[in-house]
């Protein structure tokens, strides 16, 4: 396989340019870390942009920060953590999911648009891109939005880059909103509650007026880690549910206890403080309980995003039905379920069950053979295919660009 590397957005576009000539599809790769995630792409040409990362620009004092798209994550974290920000939206590591080592980058980020715990109070990558620099199938270079939150010219165009697992366009430079790091965090625990009752301690939670950033449920399972972060508060497989407040620390101490008083109807409370707080809310966020690298490494893992309300009887139905495993974030929004193996991961009977609860599901992880046959991301109706489609093809007419990531060649 042909792997082409470029220097700047200018090669990008002769790149680009060349590949619609010949009409060969790239394969746009920055480390590689998500090569995994979609369905297969048959491809003799990746086009590499590794080499574009720099950090064009930080303003901390404005809260904004420009990079270019093959920046590695784990570096620009670092340099903003060193300024006592963050990015809100708590960008996923997919490495222990997936089984595929290395460090991701910003475009990475982007493209997937996978977004942690936070994500119910803060929005997800798209809320934060406030610009991006990109090469389209065309292969003309193009700018969106801007550098200030203020200015929105093109900002929706935004919207559609993030998520689109780069069949849209070879992003080559970004701007990103910051925010600042909170000064301290506590996670209310509560044990041995059953799915639908964490629901519904959940959803209390997050209507109370106490500013929870996380709310997330691990079941009674046979199969928690006996290591690892989440060891201690799920030892012997205990369910546990857990809510987190971030903020001023006298504010948070004020809202923990009140928080503490409105959950006392479901049990009763443990309290996990600032650095042993934020460990286990990563081990969440990276869904290291189904890492490859544990007792269910082998088995398939689905992405269900549903109405928080239906949450708790889905991922019980699905658990119950099948024999596996599931995870709730975003107080019963996002469910992470992993599956015992079969050909199709039982794509058929889980997209039946979520569909009928208003949500839908991606297959996150699973084997090559298994993600050729079946639909990665969750069909779209008619209309909307139709208008996705529509702006594919005004972005990318000759599918030059990751073609086939998103649908199944054989299905489009």
């Amino acid at each position: 396989m042909d792997t082409l590397r470029v220097r700047d957005a200018k090669d990008v576009e002769e790149i680009v340019r060349a590949a619609i000539a010949s009409e060969q599809p790239l394969e746009i790769v920055g480390h590689g870390t998500k090569r995994a995630i979609g369905q297969p792409m048959a491809t003799n040409a990746v086009l590499d942009v590794s080499a574009l990362n720099a950090v064009s620009a930080y303003e901390p004092n404005e809260l904004i920060i420009t990079v270019q798209a093959g920046t590695p994550l784990a570096d620009v974290q670092s340099l903003i953590d060193s300024k006592n920000q963050q990015f809100a939206f708590e960008p996923i590591d997919t490495s222990a999911l997936t089984g595929v080592s290395g460090n991701g980058t910003i475009g990475g980020m982007i493209g997937s648009g996978l977004a942690g715990p936070r994500r119910i109070k803060a929005g997800g990558a798209r809320d934060h891109l406030l610009g991006a620099h990109a090469v389209s199938g065309f292969g003309d270079s193009f700018k969106t939005g801007g550098r200030v939150v203020k200015n929105v010219t093109g900002y929706d165009l935004c919207k559609l880059l993030t998520g689109s697992w780069g069949t849209l366009a070879v992003m080559t430079e970004v701007t990103l909103k910051v925010m600042p790091r909170p000064e301290s965090e506590r996670t209310l625990v509560l044990s041995g509650l059953d799915d639908v009752a964490a629901n519904r301690a959940m959803t209390t939670a997050l209507g109370s007026p106490f500013d929870v950033s996380g709310a997330a449920h691990l079941p009674n399972s046979a199969f928690r880690p006996a290591t690892g972060a989440l060891a201690d508060i799920a030892s012997q497989g205990r369910a546990v549910t857990l809510l987190r407040l971030e903020g001023i620390a006298a504010s948070v101490a004020n809202r923990a206890t009140s928080l503490g008083k409105t959950l006392a109807p479901f049990g009763s409370v443990e309290m996990l403080e600032d650095a042993a707080s934020a460990t286990l809310w990563s081990a969440v966020r990276d869904v290291e309980p189904f890492a490859a690298s544990g007792a269910l490494g082998a088995w398939p893992v689905w992405r269900i995003v549903c109405p928080p309300a239906s949450g708790g009887a889905l991922g019980q139905a699905l658990a119950r039905e099948t024999g596996g495993d599931v995870i709730y974030d975003w107080g019963g929004g996002l469910i992470w379920a992993a599956l015992p193996p079969k050909p199709d991961a039982l794509a058929a009977m889980v997209r039946q069950r979520v569909e009928a609860a208003g949500g839908h599901a991606s297959l996150i992880r699973a084997s090559e053979e298994t993600r050729r046959n079946v639909d990665v991301f969750h069909p779209q109706s008619g209309g909307i295919a139709a208008l996705s489609e529509r702006v594919r093809h005004s972005f990318d007419p000759k599918i030059i660009l990751n073609r086939g990531r998103m649908v199944r060649v054989s299905a489009s």
